[in-house]
């Protein structure tokens, strides 16, 4: 996504001042091994989100490592409150004033030989406000290709919701976003996180079908920044990074490598829609 002019960057501030609509924006990342080259990265790219306007923005699943080794990310594990990867998130988030998703970060679990793959917002004065640790772990085995989550992760087991001055939010992460149930749990939620990895031959199968479809039927916008790209460890990630309205349509994509997407969110015509098609108050079950 080409960086935009002067001229256009005012003009995104100037209409994230309308009350009501936000501009929020997903940043897309090819990370590699090495936990301070993920940070400066990540650093470049909100930047640039932050000159653009956006007020809450999203990072991808593993934004700090993709290790060559799926133990890497045990190695750099953090606990709760301390780390050079919530420092930088909470620092970050301080510096810009701006709320920060960080798409997932290798918190301690209870196995020595795991991590939890935590979800952590922070708010605009860099305080964490929320913690969601995710609940369904990938396993895929199709060819040369073979993951196998459990291996190295303990599963979370609560749902998360933040109230946020964009709206409510909901948290989940990559593989999560074949569960809908998960999603229906949440109640009535204004915004969706979807931070992911998935794997190209996954993603391009079924990635935009299923963002789209947790977009249209809890009538809520989604935010799903990923990985896109090649990584050391030989693994390809699909990419495609977007930003879904609750009616449905792609706001804004990248297809691959590092970079911001970007949008508005306008709570009145969310309000609006599940006023028109008011689906949410028709559940039975």
């Amino acid at each position: 996504m080409a960086i935009k002019s002067r001229e256009k960057v005012a003009k995104s501030k100037a209409k994230n001042s309308i009350p009501g609509i936000n501009r929020i924006a997903a940043i897309q990342m090819a990370s590699g091994p090495y936990v301070a080259a993920n940070l400066s990265e990540a650093e470049r790219l909100i930047e640039i989100a932050v000159n653009m306007g956006a007020k809450l923005i999203a990072l991808p699943e593993y934004f700090a490592i993709m290790g060559i080794k799926d133990t890497d990310k045990v190695a750099v594990r953090e606990k709760e409150g301390s780390g050079p990867i919530q420092r930088f998130l909470a620092k970050t988030a301080k510096k810009h004033q701006v709320w920060i998703i960080g798409g997932s970060v290798p918190m301690e679990s209870d196995n020595p030989d795991k991590v939890r793959n935590a979800c952590l917002v922070y708010d605009d004065k860099g305080k964490q406000v929320a913690r969601y640790d995710k609940i369904h772990l990938f396993g895929f085995e199709q060819g040369q290709e073979h993951y196998q989550e459990k291996k190295t992760i303990e599963p979370g087991d609560a749902v998360v919701t933040v109230d946020t001055p964009f709206g409510k939010l909901g948290l989940s992460i990559c593989y999560d976003l074949r569960f809908p149930e998960l999603y229906r749990a949440m109640g009535d939620v204004d915004i969706i996180a979807v931070p992911s990895a998935f794997t190209e031959t996954t993603g391009k199968a079924h990635w935009e079908t299923l963002i789209r479809a947790r977009a249209i039927e809890n009538l809520c916008y989604v935010i799903a920044p990923g990985q896109g790209g090649y990584h050391a460890s030989g693994r390809e990630t699909h990419g495609n990074s977007m930003i879904v309205d609750p009616w449905g349509v792609v706001q804004d994509r990248l297809p691959r490598g590092s970079g911001v997407v970007i949008s508005s969110i306008n709570t009145a015509y969310l309000k609006s829609l599940r006023k028109s098609l008011p689906a949410l108050k028709h559940r039975k079950l």
